[in-house]
């Protein structure tokens, strides 16, 4: 039987004639930070003076034995980041050049001191570029010259720690005779039956070559076994009646053990186990009246996708646990969220992370690893690339969450739109990947799963790359230029980014910016914001609706964090109401790896921000919603369940003191999974432009409001409401936070880290109308001191 040790003790880093004590997994840049020798990174401006550590070599060692009475010892190495060269004894084992992949050395009988010497990213980078030429790059640095997680060179929400280490585990396999090299598992469900193909493939000692081999597979009770005496082996069975694998909010997780034993006679040699789910999933792409589809239909049932995209979760990638991920992803199910996408210019997430999707029923959308640049598609890139694309596909494919390949971000757009063209002058630029090597990897080996060529894709060059009729398509020319109204005047067939800025909860940055004073230009405040103009975005938005306010920072960091969660609710809302056509919406993004100011719904510290709590009410699958429309407003209401929604509609006029002009109610029918609009009635309609009133839906508890006008120009009240604090019984680190309106008091807002910088909330944006109440659950701040609580609420006021 195969033998497993670990070797994550006793390695050492080499600096400076030192040899400090390492973690392995880990990085360069941690051990330093563990031995008191690196500022951290990721407050202040530090960030600038640690860049050193990426451009400079570092050498790991050990010592090393591999006896044992197995005929075979390998040294596995899960993942190197990233140029290195692996020895043993003074004997080089192999260089590597790719983080993304794992790596095997034979290493049987030997014994010494185990080195791993890594060479400066950017060196491997350069030399590189020097073999095959220059190619643009939305960003100077040289990511797409190495096989390294792209936004390690720094990205528009992301510092430059251009890291260096053995990132994931290391360890000594010994075995005898054979063991399992890979294991492919298809899995496929028809007419109430499930099959299982697995392919298996397994590499053998000398005394094992041709022996007679048994490979058997065990699922939900099912065996099957054959017998061969080559290298590759294909079991099948079949699995009666079984339990479905469903998306969050559709049906349950069911998962299904599966595992496959390698055996030479009675003696077992390798095991493998993995769990797998039944569903079947297709890619609707057809051409319609609308122009091209791009719809994700799981086990038949056509699905609006309710996504985020995903990036790295820490910008030091070793440090995300297991439990971090399961931590995080569960906060993108209590959002409402069914589908993650995983983003090109980072990492293919650990099994952890698919696991949990797994359990948790989210779709995961993968991308392959390139992203806004032109990557060459000469060696030595290109054979390091297809190993890549096969490792990871046959390493992800078990998982039922996984839904979607996807060949790049944003690349083939770039081609089309971004001046590539007659830079690259006939070069090769990546398109022989995205349109050729990956899809036949896909088709070869993950035949069940559909791929598309990029985000964004028309589907073909018939059309531009980010046509929103066709295809997939990414808004950010609203973000860039324009009012986040504007995402009303199209629908895209899917919306697979969008987004808004805003910065992180005020406990984040007072941590992130040690006794800054904080401005919206203050030095820290400048250094962690990373997009182009990013500030003056932020300004922009908020002045487009509101009176800019000028030396208050406590009121312009409310009102950039109510900004970012209006304008994700009016694309939302407006491509929701317009399912079918529009087939989901992926925002950009759920998380940050480090305290910036970026478009995350979860700041780098893991707050949650006012526009995650919004994300809970625009993925519900019940959603309400008021919309500007050419002949007046129009009412939404959006059923995404398997169930009619049978309602009624309240709809009021109200004045800006609080009374009743106009009242209207009605029932209204929304069949399963589909959307009824409507024209407001005459009857309750509000005149163009007025400053002076508003309207007021709700139904089973939802609630919508319009304003014919931007904020800085209706006619506030002076808020004016009651706040009362009271414990929880039996929680002694529970309070309610009870507030009661005595006037219109919009989109009030309670920033609980300023009672403690852990505590959390339960809600996030509330607007209350006069004599209505609203209670706010605190965990994590056990104050009674009504002023208190009240310094930490917010919301609008009048210009």
């Amino acid at each position: 039987m195969r033998d497993i040790t670990l070797l994550s003790e006793g390695w050492s880093l080499h600096h400076e004639g030192r040899a400090l004590s390492a973690r392995v997994p880990g990085c360069a840049h941690d051990d330093l930070l563990a031995h008191g020798l690196l500022p951290d990174p990721y407050l202040g401006s530090n960030e600038e003076d640690v860049a050193w550590v990426g451009r400079r070599p570092w050498t790991y060692s050990r010592r090393l034995d591999a006896g044992t009475a197995h005929e075979r010892t390998d040294l596995v190495f899960d993942g190197l980041d990233t140029a290195a060269e692996v020895g043993l004894a003074g004997r080089e084992l192999g260089r590597t050049r790719n983080m993304h992949r794992s790596y095997r050395f034979d290493v049987t009988g030997c014994s010494g001191e185990l080195t791993v010497r890594f060479v400066s990213a950017y060196g491997e980078a350069e030399a590189v570029r020097a073999i095959v030429g220059e190619r643009p790059n939305v960003y100077p640095a040289p990511s797409q010259y190495i096989r390294k997680m792209a936004c390690s060179f720094g990205w528009d929400w992301g510092p430059t720690l251009v890291t260096a280490g053995m990132w994931r585990p290391v360890r000594l396999e010994h075995w005898s005779t054979a063991r399992i090299a890979r294991m492919r598992p298809l899995v496929t469900v028809s007419q109430e039956t499930g099959r299982v193909e697995v392919h298996v493939e397994v590499e053998r000692t000398a005394t094992g070559t041709g022996r007679r081999l048994t490979a058997r597979v065990t699922v939900a009770g099912v065996r099957h076994e054959t017998q061969f005496t080559g290298d590759e082996a294909v079991v099948s069975l079949e699995v009666p009646d079984p339990e479905l694998w469903w998306p969050r909010g559709y049906g349950e997780q069911h998962l299904y053990d599966l595992e496959l034993t390698l055996s030479d006679g009675d003696e077992v040699l390798d095991v493998r186990r993995h769990r797998i789910g039944f569903r079947t999933i297709e890619l609707d792409r057809a051409a319609d009246e609308h122009g091209t589809a791009f719809t994700l239909v799981v086990n038949g049932v056509r699905l609006f996708a309710r996504g985020v995209n995903w990036i790295p979760d820490d910008a030091l990638p070793s440090r995300v646990t297991a439990e971090r991920y399961r931590h995080r992803l569960r906060q993108a199910v209590e959002a409402n969220v069914d589908l993650v996408r995983v983003w090109g210019g980072g990492i293919y997430e650990d099994d952890a992370f698919y696991d949990a999707c797994d359990e948790l029923g989210l779709m995961v959308w993968q991308d392959f690893l390139f992203a806004c640049a032109a990557y060459p598609e000469e060696q030595p890139l290109r054979g390091e690339i297809e190993a890549e694309a096969r490792e990871n596909v046959v390493r992800l494919m078990p998982h039922p969450s996984l839904v979607l390949w996807n060949g790049n971000n944003e690349n083939l757009w770039g081609f089309r739109d971004w001046d590539w063209e007659p830079e690259l002058a006939g070069a090769s630029w990546g398109e022989g990947y995205y349109l050729g090597l990956l899809p036949r990897i896909v088709a070869e080996l993950d035949p069940t799963r559909p791929y598309a060529a990029g985000s964004p894709w028309s589907g073909s060059w018939d059309h531009h790359p980010n046509d929103p009729d066709h295809g997939t398509h990414h808004s950010w020319e609203v973000w860039n230029r324009r009012d986040f109204a504007e995402y009303r005047e199209s629908v895209p067939r899917f919306v697979a980014e969008f987004g808004w800025q805003a910065p992180p909860a005020m406990a984040t940055l007072q941590r992130a910016l040690p006794g800054e004073a904080l401005a919206p230009d203050s030095p820290g405040m400048l250094h962690h914001q990373k997009a182009e103009d990013g500030q003056d975005k932020l300004n922009r938005g908020v002045s487009r609706h509101f009176i800019l306010p000028e030396g208050d920072f406590d009121r312009w960091h409310y009102l950039t964090q109510l900004v970012q969660a209006r304008a994700i609710a009016a694309g939302i809302e407006h491509w929701r109401s317009n399912w079918p056509v529009c087939a989901g919406t992926v925002v950009w993004q759920l998380n940050d790896c480090w305290p910036v100011t970026s478009w995350s719904a979860i700041d780098g510290d893991g707050r949650l921000k006012p526009l995650y709590y919004e994300l809970r009410r625009l993925y519900a699958d019940r959603l309400l919603s008021l919309q500007p429309g050419p002949e007046g407003p129009v009412l939404a209401l959006a059923n995404q369940t398997a169930h009619t929604w049978s309602t009624e509609v309240s709809l009021r006029r109200l004045s800006a003191d609080g009374g009743v002009s106009a009242e209207h109610t009605w029932r209204v029918e929304v069949g399963a999974r589909s959307v009824v609009r409507s024209q407001i009635p005459q009857s309750v309609a509000i005149a163009p432009g007025s400053a002076k009133e508003y309207l007021v839906a709700d139904a089973d508890g939802l609630r919508a409001l319009h304003f014919a006008v931007p904020d800085r120009d209706f006619a506030y009240p002076r808020p004016r409401f009651d706040v009362q604090v009271e414990p929880v019984a039996g929680q002694g680190d529970r309070v309610d936070i009870v507030v009661t309106a005595h006037s219109l008091v919009r989109d009030l807002l309670l920033q609980p880290d300023r009672l403690a910088p852990d505590a959390e909330a339960d809600r996030g944006l509330t607007s209350l109308l006069p004599g209505e109440q609203a209670r706010i659950r605190v965990r994590g701040w056990s104050g009674t001191d009504c002023p208190t609580a009240r310094a930490a609420l917010f919301c609008v006021e009048p210009a």
